[in-house]
Protein backbone atom coordinates (compact mmCIF):
# COMPACT_ATOMS: atom_id res chain seq x y z
CA UNK A 1 0.00 0.00 0.00
CA UNK A 2 1.23 3.17 -0.51
CA UNK A 3 2.38 5.17 2.69
CA UNK A 4 0.18 8.08 3.94
CA UNK A 5 1.37 11.53 4.38
CA UNK A 6 1.67 14.51 6.71
CA UNK A 7 -0.75 17.42 5.86
CA UNK A 8 -1.62 20.77 7.56
CA UNK A 9 -4.31 18.94 9.34
CA UNK A 10 -2.07 15.63 10.39
CA UNK A 11 -2.13 12.69 8.89
CA UNK A 12 -4.03 11.97 5.62
CA UNK A 13 -4.34 8.92 3.63
CA UNK A 14 -3.05 8.90 0.01
CA UNK A 15 -5.91 9.59 -2.31
CA UNK A 16 -5.17 6.43 -4.24
CA UNK A 17 -3.57 3.00 -2.50
CA UNK A 18 -2.58 -0.20 -3.81
CA UNK A 19 -4.79 -3.15 -2.26
CA UNK A 20 -4.76 -6.93 -3.32
CA UNK A 21 -7.55 -6.01 -5.63
CA UNK A 22 -6.28 -3.25 -7.37
CA UNK A 23 -5.52 0.27 -7.43
CA UNK A 24 -8.41 1.94 -4.61
CA UNK A 25 -9.72 5.33 -3.51
CA UNK A 26 -11.34 5.15 -0.39
CA UNK A 27 -12.58 8.91 -0.50
CA UNK A 28 -14.86 7.74 -3.51
CA UNK A 29 -15.25 3.84 -2.67
CA UNK A 30 -13.81 2.64 -6.39
CA UNK A 31 -11.08 1.30 -8.30
CA UNK A 32 -9.06 1.76 -10.79
CA UNK A 33 -8.40 -1.34 -13.34
CA UNK A 34 -9.48 -3.53 -10.62
CA UNK A 35 -7.50 -7.50 -11.44
CA UNK A 36 -10.16 -9.04 -8.87
CA UNK A 37 -13.53 -8.75 -8.99
CA UNK A 38 -14.92 -5.63 -6.98
CA UNK A 39 -18.05 -3.53 -6.66
CA UNK A 40 -17.15 -0.53 -8.92
CA UNK A 41 -14.10 0.06 -10.78
CA UNK A 42 -12.93 2.78 -13.55
CA UNK A 43 -11.05 0.76 -16.83
CA UNK A 44 -8.36 3.15 -18.31
CA UNK A 45 -8.45 0.85 -21.34
CA UNK A 46 -9.86 -2.58 -22.64
CA UNK A 47 -6.14 -4.68 -22.42
CA UNK A 48 -6.64 -8.11 -20.73
CA UNK A 49 -4.35 -7.04 -17.80
CA UNK A 50 -6.26 -3.75 -17.49
CA UNK A 51 -10.64 -4.97 -17.82
CA UNK A 52 -10.99 -7.55 -16.29
CA UNK A 53 -14.27 -10.32 -15.54
CA UNK A 54 -16.31 -10.40 -13.09
CA UNK A 55 -16.88 -6.43 -11.62
CA UNK A 56 -20.20 -5.08 -10.36
CA UNK A 57 -19.98 -1.59 -12.23
CA UNK A 58 -17.57 -0.86 -15.11
CA UNK A 59 -16.78 3.00 -15.54
CA UNK A 60 -14.89 3.80 -18.59
CA UNK A 61 -14.89 6.11 -21.94
CA UNK A 62 -17.62 5.84 -24.47
CA UNK A 63 -15.29 3.81 -27.03
CA UNK A 64 -14.26 1.79 -24.42
CA UNK A 65 -17.49 0.55 -23.64
CA UNK A 66 -17.56 -1.60 -26.96
CA UNK A 67 -14.53 -3.22 -26.61
CA UNK A 68 -15.30 -4.22 -23.48
CA UNK A 69 -18.58 -5.52 -24.53
CA UNK A 70 -16.33 -8.07 -26.98
CA UNK A 71 -13.86 -8.52 -24.82
CA UNK A 72 -16.26 -9.66 -21.64
CA UNK A 73 -19.39 -9.80 -22.50
CA UNK A 74 -22.55 -8.08 -21.61
CA UNK A 75 -21.10 -6.17 -18.24
CA UNK A 76 -23.18 -3.28 -16.79
CA UNK A 77 -21.00 -0.70 -17.92
CA UNK A 78 -21.56 2.99 -17.33
CA UNK A 79 -19.89 5.29 -19.99
CA UNK A 80 -18.26 8.63 -18.67
CA UNK A 81 -17.25 11.10 -21.54
CA UNK A 82 -13.87 12.78 -21.49
CA UNK A 83 -13.59 15.59 -19.48
CA UNK A 84 -17.40 15.25 -17.84
CA UNK A 85 -16.70 15.00 -13.96
CA UNK A 86 -18.49 13.43 -11.68
CA UNK A 87 -19.07 13.39 -7.92
CA UNK A 88 -18.37 10.12 -6.08
CA UNK A 89 -18.29 10.51 -2.62
CA UNK A 90 -15.54 13.24 -1.22
CA UNK A 91 -13.43 13.14 -4.43
CA UNK A 92 -14.57 14.55 -8.02
CA UNK A 93 -13.30 12.22 -10.95
CA UNK A 94 -12.87 12.53 -15.20
CA UNK A 95 -11.41 10.83 -17.43
CA UNK A 96 -8.84 12.38 -20.03
CA UNK A 97 -7.47 10.60 -23.12
CA UNK A 98 -4.17 8.73 -22.74
CA UNK A 99 -3.07 8.09 -26.43
CA UNK A 100 -2.78 4.42 -26.16
CA UNK A 101 -5.59 2.39 -27.90
CA UNK A 102 -8.83 3.29 -28.83
CA UNK A 103 -10.60 5.01 -25.96
CA UNK A 104 -7.80 5.05 -23.34
CA UNK A 105 -7.95 6.83 -20.46
CA UNK A 106 -6.03 8.28 -17.61
CA UNK A 107 -8.26 8.73 -14.36
CA UNK A 108 -7.62 11.95 -12.70
CA UNK A 109 -8.73 12.31 -8.95
CA UNK A 110 -9.24 15.80 -6.68
CA UNK A 111 -10.17 16.32 -2.78
CA UNK A 112 -10.22 19.71 -1.89
CA UNK A 113 -7.84 20.99 -4.13
CA UNK A 114 -5.30 17.61 -4.57
CA UNK A 115 -5.40 16.15 -7.33
CA UNK A 116 -3.93 12.79 -8.39
CA UNK A 117 -3.66 11.25 -11.85
CA UNK A 118 -2.97 7.78 -13.03
CA UNK A 119 -2.01 7.68 -16.83
CA UNK A 120 -2.65 3.81 -17.18
CA UNK A 121 -0.98 3.12 -20.26
CA UNK A 122 -0.14 6.35 -22.59
CA UNK A 123 1.40 7.89 -25.85
CA UNK A 124 2.39 11.16 -26.77
CA UNK A 125 2.58 10.20 -30.63
CA UNK A 126 -0.15 11.49 -32.67
CA UNK A 127 -2.25 8.54 -33.96
CA UNK A 128 -5.44 8.64 -36.02
CA UNK A 129 -7.36 5.81 -34.52
CA UNK A 130 -7.26 7.10 -30.60
CA UNK A 131 -7.64 10.01 -29.06
CA UNK A 132 -4.64 12.38 -28.63
CA UNK A 133 -3.27 12.43 -25.29
CA UNK A 134 -3.79 15.23 -23.05
CA UNK A 135 -1.24 16.28 -20.48
CA UNK A 136 -3.22 16.80 -17.30
CA UNK A 137 -1.90 18.74 -14.23
CA UNK A 138 -1.39 16.90 -10.56
CA UNK A 139 0.04 16.84 -7.61
CA UNK A 140 0.64 12.83 -7.51
CA UNK A 141 1.41 11.25 -10.92
CA UNK A 142 1.12 7.50 -11.01
CA UNK A 143 2.35 6.49 -14.05
CA UNK A 144 3.38 3.72 -16.26
CA UNK A 145 7.12 2.91 -16.95
CA UNK A 146 7.01 0.27 -19.58
CA UNK A 147 10.03 1.49 -21.83
CA UNK A 148 11.26 3.50 -18.77
CA UNK A 149 15.13 3.46 -20.13
CA UNK A 150 16.63 6.45 -22.42
CA UNK A 151 17.31 3.93 -25.35
CA UNK A 152 14.27 4.38 -26.45
CA UNK A 153 13.31 6.74 -28.80
CA UNK A 154 10.81 6.07 -30.95
CA UNK A 155 11.13 6.76 -34.95
CA UNK A 156 8.04 7.87 -36.22
CA UNK A 157 5.06 5.36 -37.17
CA UNK A 158 4.98 6.52 -41.16
CA UNK A 159 8.85 5.79 -40.50
CA UNK A 160 8.32 2.43 -39.64
CA UNK A 161 5.68 1.74 -42.20
CA UNK A 162 7.53 2.68 -44.90
CA UNK A 163 9.97 -0.11 -43.61
CA UNK A 164 6.59 -2.26 -43.53
CA UNK A 165 6.13 -1.62 -47.33
CA UNK A 166 10.28 -2.08 -48.47
CA UNK A 167 9.79 -5.49 -46.98
CA UNK A 168 6.18 -6.32 -48.65
CA UNK A 169 8.34 -5.77 -51.71
CA UNK A 170 10.86 -7.62 -50.33
CA UNK A 171 8.92 -10.57 -50.02
CA UNK A 172 7.17 -10.02 -53.59
CA UNK A 173 10.60 -10.46 -55.10
CA UNK A 174 11.20 -13.41 -52.85
CA UNK A 175 7.52 -15.12 -53.89
CA UNK A 176 7.14 -15.03 -50.43
CA UNK A 177 4.03 -13.91 -47.76
CA UNK A 178 4.54 -11.34 -45.44
CA UNK A 179 3.68 -12.50 -41.78
CA UNK A 180 3.50 -9.44 -39.30
CA UNK A 181 3.02 -9.96 -35.96
CA UNK A 182 1.43 -7.44 -34.08
CA UNK A 183 -1.27 -7.21 -30.99
CA UNK A 184 -4.99 -7.66 -32.13
CA UNK A 185 -6.29 -4.52 -29.68
CA UNK A 186 -4.37 -0.92 -31.44
CA UNK A 187 -1.05 -2.53 -32.80
CA UNK A 188 -2.79 -4.30 -35.36
CA UNK A 189 -5.74 -1.20 -35.91
CA UNK A 190 -2.64 1.14 -35.79
CA UNK A 191 -0.80 -0.50 -38.40
CA UNK A 192 -3.62 -1.10 -40.95
CA UNK A 193 -4.68 3.13 -40.60
CA UNK A 194 -1.31 3.58 -42.02
CA UNK A 195 -0.92 1.47 -44.54
CA UNK A 196 -4.17 2.76 -45.75
CA UNK A 197 -4.26 3.87 -49.70
CA UNK A 198 -1.11 2.27 -49.73
CA UNK A 199 -1.42 -1.47 -51.05
CA UNK A 200 -2.36 -2.97 -53.78
CA UNK A 201 -4.61 -6.30 -52.28
CA UNK A 202 -6.31 -6.30 -48.81
CA UNK A 203 -4.26 -7.08 -45.93
CA UNK A 204 -5.38 -10.58 -45.12
CA UNK A 205 -6.53 -11.08 -40.70
CA UNK A 206 -5.51 -13.59 -38.64
CA UNK A 207 -9.00 -14.73 -36.95
CA UNK A 208 -8.20 -12.99 -33.68
CA UNK A 209 -7.63 -9.48 -35.24
CA UNK A 210 -10.48 -9.42 -37.39
CA UNK A 211 -13.23 -8.46 -34.52
CA UNK A 212 -10.87 -5.88 -33.11
CA UNK A 213 -10.92 -4.27 -36.47
CA UNK A 214 -14.37 -4.09 -36.61
CA UNK A 215 -14.42 -2.51 -33.69
CA UNK A 216 -12.41 0.48 -34.65
CA UNK A 217 -14.19 0.45 -37.59
CA UNK A 218 -17.50 0.92 -36.33
CA UNK A 219 -15.95 3.59 -34.14
CA UNK A 220 -14.95 5.49 -37.37
CA UNK A 221 -11.16 4.60 -37.73
CA UNK A 222 -9.99 4.35 -41.56
CA UNK A 223 -8.59 1.66 -41.91
CA UNK A 224 -6.73 -0.13 -44.93
CA UNK A 225 -9.06 -2.67 -46.72
CA UNK A 226 -8.74 -6.43 -44.80
CA UNK A 227 -10.00 -9.64 -45.55
CA UNK A 228 -9.52 -13.14 -43.88
CA UNK A 229 -7.17 -15.52 -44.19
CA UNK A 230 -9.67 -18.21 -43.78
CA UNK A 231 -11.88 -16.82 -46.66
CA UNK A 232 -9.23 -16.63 -49.15
CA UNK A 233 -9.03 -19.54 -51.26
CA UNK A 234 -6.28 -22.75 -50.39
CA UNK A 235 -4.53 -22.30 -53.93
CA UNK A 236 -4.37 -18.44 -53.75
CA UNK A 237 -0.64 -17.08 -54.61
CA UNK A 238 0.42 -14.96 -50.95
CA UNK A 239 3.41 -13.91 -52.44
CA UNK A 240 4.20 -10.14 -51.79
CA UNK A 241 0.40 -10.39 -49.12
CA UNK A 242 0.61 -8.85 -45.80
CA UNK A 243 -0.75 -11.11 -43.45
CA UNK A 244 -1.36 -9.76 -39.95
CA UNK A 245 -1.96 -12.33 -37.29
CA UNK A 246 -1.11 -11.62 -33.15
CA UNK A 247 2.52 -12.84 -31.92
CA UNK A 248 0.72 -16.08 -30.33
CA UNK A 249 0.37 -17.56 -33.59
CA UNK A 250 4.24 -17.32 -34.38
CA UNK A 251 5.64 -20.99 -35.83
CA UNK A 252 2.40 -22.40 -35.45
CA UNK A 253 0.46 -24.62 -38.00
CA UNK A 254 -2.00 -21.74 -39.04
CA UNK A 255 1.24 -20.54 -40.83
CA UNK A 256 1.84 -23.85 -42.82
CA UNK A 257 -1.23 -22.70 -45.13
CA UNK A 258 1.14 -19.72 -46.44
CA UNK A 259 3.98 -21.93 -47.73
CA UNK A 260 7.06 -19.48 -48.20
CA UNK A 261 6.83 -16.67 -46.03
CA UNK A 262 8.89 -14.57 -43.77
CA UNK A 263 7.96 -13.11 -40.53
CA UNK A 264 8.28 -10.00 -38.22
CA UNK A 265 7.29 -7.92 -35.18
CA UNK A 266 6.07 -4.56 -34.66
CA UNK A 267 6.62 -3.91 -31.35
CA UNK A 268 8.57 -1.14 -29.40
CA UNK A 269 11.35 -3.90 -28.24
CA UNK A 270 12.11 -3.91 -31.48
CA UNK A 271 14.40 -0.96 -30.79
CA UNK A 272 17.14 -3.67 -29.84
CA UNK A 273 18.70 -5.79 -32.22
CA UNK A 274 18.75 -8.81 -29.15
CA UNK A 275 15.37 -8.92 -28.67
CA UNK A 276 14.62 -9.35 -32.53
CA UNK A 277 16.96 -12.39 -32.51
CA UNK A 278 15.33 -13.75 -29.15
CA UNK A 279 11.83 -12.97 -30.94
CA UNK A 280 13.15 -15.27 -33.64
CA UNK A 281 12.05 -12.63 -36.91
CA UNK A 282 13.22 -11.74 -39.87
CA UNK A 283 12.09 -8.45 -39.77
CA UNK A 284 11.44 -5.70 -36.50
CA UNK A 285 9.28 -2.52 -36.62
CA UNK A 286 9.67 0.03 -33.71
CA UNK A 287 5.78 0.56 -33.31
CA UNK A 288 4.63 0.71 -29.34
CA UNK A 289 1.42 2.50 -28.04
CA UNK A 290 3.55 3.82 -25.01
CA UNK A 291 5.58 6.24 -24.44
CA UNK A 292 9.43 6.21 -24.87
CA UNK A 293 11.76 7.82 -22.27
CA UNK A 294 11.81 11.26 -23.47
CA UNK A 295 7.88 11.28 -23.71
CA UNK A 296 7.71 9.73 -20.27
CA UNK A 297 9.55 12.49 -18.87
CA UNK A 298 8.24 15.52 -20.83
CA UNK A 299 4.79 13.95 -19.44
CA UNK A 300 6.34 13.76 -15.33
CA UNK A 301 7.77 17.35 -16.28
CA UNK A 302 4.54 18.94 -17.72
CA UNK A 303 2.00 17.51 -14.59
CA UNK A 304 3.58 19.14 -12.35
CA UNK A 305 3.52 16.59 -9.92
CA UNK A 306 5.87 16.83 -6.56
CA UNK A 307 5.25 13.34 -6.48
CA UNK A 308 5.49 10.40 -9.27
CA UNK A 309 4.69 6.68 -8.09
CA UNK A 310 5.55 4.33 -11.49
CA UNK A 311 4.19 1.09 -12.14
CA UNK A 312 4.17 -1.17 -14.97
CA UNK A 313 7.23 -1.38 -16.24
CA UNK A 314 11.15 -1.64 -15.32
CA UNK A 315 12.06 1.59 -13.05
CA UNK A 316 16.00 1.42 -12.04
CA UNK A 317 16.65 3.91 -14.23
CA UNK A 318 13.41 6.50 -13.62
CA UNK A 319 13.27 6.52 -10.32
CA UNK A 320 16.79 7.61 -9.58
CA UNK A 321 16.89 10.34 -12.17
CA UNK A 322 13.53 11.77 -10.46
CA UNK A 323 14.71 11.76 -7.35
CA UNK A 324 18.34 13.88 -8.68
CA UNK A 325 16.00 16.41 -9.88
CA UNK A 326 14.38 16.91 -6.01
CA UNK A 327 11.26 14.85 -7.14
CA UNK A 328 9.99 12.39 -4.71
CA UNK A 329 9.77 9.12 -6.68
CA UNK A 330 8.90 5.74 -6.00
CA UNK A 331 7.83 2.02 -7.29
CA UNK A 332 4.62 0.52 -6.58
CA UNK A 333 3.98 -2.53 -7.60
CA UNK A 334 0.71 -3.79 -9.49
CA UNK A 335 -0.68 -6.96 -11.28
CA UNK A 336 -0.37 -4.78 -14.55
CA UNK A 337 1.69 -6.09 -17.22
CA UNK A 338 2.75 -7.06 -20.81
CA UNK A 339 0.32 -9.75 -21.94
CA UNK A 340 1.33 -12.79 -23.39
CA UNK A 341 0.68 -11.75 -27.07
CA UNK A 342 0.85 -7.99 -26.63
CA UNK A 343 4.50 -7.21 -26.76
CA UNK A 344 4.58 -3.90 -26.71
Amino acid sequence: MLATHESANGTRQDLIVLTDKGLYCEAGDFYIDAWKPVHRTFVTHGHSDHAHDGMGEYICSPTTEPILRWRLGEQNIRPLPFGTPIRMGEVQVSLHPAGHILGSAQVRVERAGEVWVFTGDFKREPDPTCEPFEQVRCDSLICEATFAYPVYAWPSTMQEVQRVLHWIAHCREQGKAAILYAYSLGKSQRVLAGLDGRLDAPVLLHGAIARGVEVYRQAGITLAPTELVSEVPPDTDFAGRLVLAPPSAQDSAWCRRFRSFEQALASGWMQLRGNRRRRNVQRGFVISDHADWQDLIDTIDQSGARRVIATHGNTDALIPYLQERGIRAERLRTAYGDEEEAVE
